[in-house]
């Protein structure tokens, strides 16, 4: 091949690989499998290995970084790159607006809201197109040169083009931005970012070398960046967001440079435009729910006055301009006191030692109480009681203890030690061999009864609307319940003489009890409390057996054949089974009127095939898709294995798709999946 045709190659090379780069890392979509991209790239090597002088600064094979930097130059940023003020509560955020009227009387005022991402931020400069500089914020006003780690990010483009048309209204500013990345400059800020997936992939990796872990993805993130080997900033899985078009191309908005970000190669988030702080409050209470189902970390929405010309003339307030504010979510984390350290025996005998605490708000609820998991945890931690520690909710988990503060220690604190025996029914504790729990064997201890009572009601289970734990309580010291069955025969005269009962409350537990009774096969089985039975399995055991006597007669091994049930939860199953105690329970439920529904007939259409879904569906809820798949004879699963047939694809998929390429699985995204299904 002659030095002219090498040229034309190389460039058709780069052209394709920027083209299946912008694929994957901005519309998450893949036309060519990764090994074949790879192929490409390793074309485009040895091409340039050929033909040294043809190599340039946007090429793909120039994202791996030279040698290690002595230091990090300086550099000063030509508009500052300022902190956001933080608010916390609806309250605060209505005071922001007042306080903007008050400034710009006559305007009009609409927002631009958008997800922040827990990241590291960092600014890039384009020159002619191509990636000139990257620099950290630094103090706003002068940051550190880190081009050559930053160009190791793959979600990170060398060079700028338009991959698509800017919409309609849009086609000055569409012309601009050409001249601009023909020649000209363009500035782009944004967050380096780890997902959740990769941050603990990462953090198992270093474990099993026996280096030390990280404690979240943002300080990953920014330790990356701040290393003066590129070649270690190429060895994480680090990803980039844009949020922030800084280069003047007209008369633009907010909302609009989240469109143009796209164009040019980059991820972003779509956000979402609102009128006013009532929109505002919903768009932050809609994300707050979806907050943990997220691939990355993000502790609020960023809420911007949405007109730019606006947002410049409101100007700045000490180091955070007046047209921005971070609305954040409630603190996951806070300090207190534990007064004192008290175990709690569970359904299964488990018991665990909990922290009584000096009330704490953490994530907007007030806590009294943390699980510390077991006697282990409390070693490994070195918790004493009257210690500092940090508690920590995420989402619908039980708060725990994650950290304490052995340097605030005043002498005052006392050692904790786990009992010997149940401190209910005096019975002595066990420990089974390879587990950190110890365990209450009394199968009649009041406290254990008392939980698996709790369990049987729940939502999941026989969902007995109005009859919750303190109810169960005052049933149980009243000595109108024992067993899961004696539920089924209260009466409302039972219940009437009762202290908090009426006539009527009396009469809704009663009618709720009555209608409880028939019930779906799987929440029978969850009901019943097996070890390590979770309501998925349940789903799985009742799908494949079809009946309660048939599950009583499963062997172990005719178990263990139903995807994801392994030896020690078909073991688990087997001797639930083979315990007439439990037997008798059911039993005694049936005598009582329980009618259990088979579950729906199954088809044949998936059948023996496996679905896991990432992502998400606007067809359906997620578990509306497996219990479809279900009745097909499909079997949804949680993780991507070598068993998987189909991983379908949703809106910001996470680290499983990855996974599902790694092995092999077939792909397919949300349309494929309804034509499937249909």
């Amino acid at each position: 091949m002659t030095r002219q045709e090498a040229k034309k190659r190389i460039e058709k090379l780069k052209k394709v690989i920027n083209y299946h780069r912008y694929l994957y890392h901005v519309l998450d979509r893949e036309e060519i499998s990764p090994e074949a991209l790879d192929s490409l790239k390793h074309e485009l090597y040895l091409l340039e290995q050929q033909y040294p002088d043809l190599i340039t600064p946007d090429s793909p094979t120039q994202r791996i970084g030279g040698k290690p930097l002595e230091k990090f130059e300086k550099v000063y940023h030509s508009v500052p790159m300022l902190s956001i003020e933080d608010v916390f509560s609806e309250e605060e955020l209505r005071h922001w607006e007042d306080y903007l009227k008050k400034l710009v009387p006559s305007e009009k005022i609409d927002f631009f809201c958008e997800l922040k991402i827990d990241g590291f931020a960092i600014t890039l400069i384009y020159k002619n197109g191509i990636l000139f500089k990257g620099a950290t914020r630094g103090d706003g006003k002068i940051g550190e040169d880190v081009t050559q780690n930053l160009k190791t990010i793959e979600s990170i483009p060398l060079s700028l083009f338009l991959h698509h048309p800017l919409p309609s209204d849009m086609k000055q500013i569409e012309e601009r931005l050409k001249k601009l990345i023909k020649k000209g400059e363009i500035e782009i800020r944004g967050e380096v970012y780890m997902t959740k997936k990769d941050f603990e992939n990462f953090n198992k990796e270093r474990k099993k070398k026996g280096e030390p872990t990280f404690s979240n993805p943002r300080n990953l993130a920014a330790g990356s960046i701040r290393q003066l080997d590129p070649k270690l900033a190429a060895s994480r899985p680090l990803k980039f967001l844009a949020y922030d078009l800084v280069t003047d191309v007209g008369q633009i908005t907010h909302s609009q440079e989240h469109k143009i970000l796209p164009a040019l190669g980059f991820r972003t988030d779509p956000g979402r435009e609102c009128k006013n702080i009532d929109e505002i409050i919903d768009f932050w209470r809609e994300i707050s729910k979806k907050r943990d189902t997220l691939p990355f970390q993000i502790d609020g929405i960023v809420v911007n006055v949405n007109n730019n010309a606006l947002f410049k003339k409101l100007g700045v307030a000490g180091k955070s301009p007046r047209g921005v504010r971070a609305l954040k979510f409630s603190p996951q984390q806070a300090t207190t006191r534990i007064l004192d350290i008290r175990v709690q025996i569970g359904r299964t005998g488990a018991v665990t030692p909990i922290a009584y605490l000096k009330p704490v708000k953490v994530g907007g609820v007030t806590i009294t109480r943390a699980t510390l998991h077991n006697e282990d945890q409390i070693r490994k931690l070195g918790v004493k009681i009257g210690d500092t520690v940090i508690v920590e909710r995420a989402g619908d988990v039980i708060p725990a203890v994650v950290k304490v503060f052995p340097e605030l220690r005043d002498g005052t604190e006392r050692e904790f030690r786990m009992p010997r025996a149940c401190p209910v029914c005096g019975a002595k504790l066990i420990r089974p061999k390879d587990e950190a729990v110890w365990r209450c064997p009394n199968y009649n201890c009041p406290a254990r009864k008392r939980r698996f009572l709790y369990h049987f009601v729940s939502k999941k289970a026989f969902d007995i609307e109005g009859l919750g734990p303190k109810i169960i309580d005052q049933l149980v010291e009243e000595n109108l319940i024992s067993q899961p069955s004696d539920i089924f025969t209260l009466k409302e005269g039972d219940l009437i003489p009762l202290e908090r009962f009426a006539e009527k409350s009396a009469k809704n537990i009663v009618e709720a009890i009555q209608r409880s009774k028939k019930i779906p096969l799987s929440r029978f089985i969850y009901s019943l409390g097996i070890r390590h039975v979770g309501e998925e399995t349940a789903i799985d055991l009742a799908q494949y057996f079809g009946s309660i006597d048939n599950l009583k007669k499963a062997t172990k091994e005719e178990l263990e054949k139903i995807p994801d049930i392994g030896p020690e939860v078909a073991e688990s199953i087997y001797n639930f089974f083979s315990s007439k105690r439990n037997l008798k329970l059911i039993d005694n439920l049936l005598k009582a009127g329980v009618e259990i529904i088979p579950p729906p007939k199954i088809g044949k259409k998936l059948k023996g095939k496996t679905f896991v879904l990432t992502g998400t569906l606007s067809s359906f809820t997620r578990a509306e898709a497996e219990k479809k798949i279900r009745l097909l004879g499909g079997h949804p699963s949680s993780s991507v294995s070598k068993q998987t047939d189909f991983l379908v694809v949703g809106k910001n998929p996470g680290s499983k798709l990855k996974k599902a390429k790694e092995l092999g699985v077939k792909i397919i995204d949300e349309n494929e999946f309804l034509k499937l299904i249909k």
